[in-house]
């Protein structure tokens, strides 16, 4: 008999160890959804656009496939707005609309810095309202996956002002650095040479990303403190 238990227990931990091994980290399990919302619809894109040659009317159309069902699967399965989702959508179909602009070279510039710009003024927006739309991607990395952060995310979210005005905060300094960035791209489409503009653009696209994430860090520490100081409570 205790041979039989020995076997049962050893059989018993194996499953639990594979179970575990193949269980997801929390932190890739929470990131899963911005992934699906924003890389989707952009590797698409450029799959389409430049892999396989496609005009850019229809690669934004076909790309918008992805951001179309989550936003009416969210709304029919769960009856909430997937705001990612819908935000791509919305900046696709802006996209869509400007295509019938000019091909001249600097007005092309223009365009790509108006997305930005439908960003930006989306991002400043939301942090008027309950739900600040950059609190979506800033809430997998302070929480980490695991419940007791989430569930003190939830708390902080409902009661607390302090966190409430970080959260509005951290949108506000994305959605000004966006609109910077979208400002200094028209200005410069219109006043520099287009040879400059052509590698200067991902300059400042990559400088106002850095910017929000350095900038940033005065509203995602605090709230990362309550966070913490919420969950061991």
């Amino acid at each position: 008999m205790s041979q039989i238990a020995a076997t049962n227990a050893v059989t018993t931990n194996a499953v639990t160890s594979n179970a575990v091994a193949k269980a997801p980290h929390p932190l890739a399990k929470a990131l899963r959804p911005l992934a699906v919302d924003i890389a989707g619809p952009l590797a698409a894109f450029y799959l389409l656009r430049s892999g396989l040659g496609a005009s850019e009317f229809a690669a934004l159309a076909w790309s918008s496939a992805f951001p179309v069902a989550r936003t009416v699967l969210g709304l029919v399965k769960d009856r909430t707005l997937n705001r990612f989702a819908a935000l791509m959508l919305g900046v696709n179909l802006v996209g869509l609309a400007l295509t019938a602009v000019s091909g001249d070279a600097r007005l092309m510039l223009a365009k790509e810095a108006v997305l930005s710009g439908f960003m930006a003024l989306a991002i400043l927006g939301s942090a008027l309202t309950a739900r600040p739309l950059m609190s979506a991607a800033l809430r997998p990395f302070l929480t980490k996956g695991e419940s007791a952060r989430e569930a003190a995310w939830d708390r902080l979210a409902a009661g607390s002002r302090p966190f409430r005005r970080y959260e509005r905060l951290f949108s506000v300094i994305w959605g000004s650095a966006l609109l910077a960035e979208c400002a200094a791209r028209v200005a410069g489409a219109f006043t520099l040479p287009v040879a400059t503009m052509v590698w200067l653009s991902t300059v400042l696209l990559v400088g106002a990303i850095v910017a929000g994430s350095v900038l940033g860090q005065a509203a995602a520490q605090p709230m990362e403190k309550l966070v913490r100081t919420e969950a061991a409570a």
